[in-house]
């Protein structure tokens, strides 16, 4: 599993932040439905345009090719990427889901 932190450039204008968020949005949800990302959502602490995926890939190449289709990548965020073995798992996790 892993952990990818998703921080936009600071440095991208707002405009052209927000003519690419649905693509970005578009992107997400497609590998969400297809079972490789688990949970995602926006950092609410910060005033950065930036997120969290929890993913399971195959592999980290496939994870790289994933990646690759988002958007900004390479140039307009910076993505954290961190191999992840989670030990526990609470039953009731879907309840955390914000509204």
């Amino acid at each position: 599993m892993y952990i990818i932190n998703i921080t936009v450039n600071a440095d991208l204008p707002e405009e052209k932040q927000k003519e690419m968020f649905p693509m970005h949005t578009e992107w997400f949800k497609k590998y969400f439905q297809a079972g490789k990302f688990l949970m995602l959502g926006p950092y609410i602490d910060t005033d950065a345009h930036a997120g969290v995926i929890f993913a399971e890939t195959d592999s980290r190449d496939e994870l790289q090719r994933i990646l690759q289709e988002d958007c900004y990548y390479p140039d307009f965020a910076q993505y954290e990427i961190r191999e992840f073995a989670p030990k526990m798992i609470a039953a009731d996790i879907g309840k955390a889901i914000a509204e």
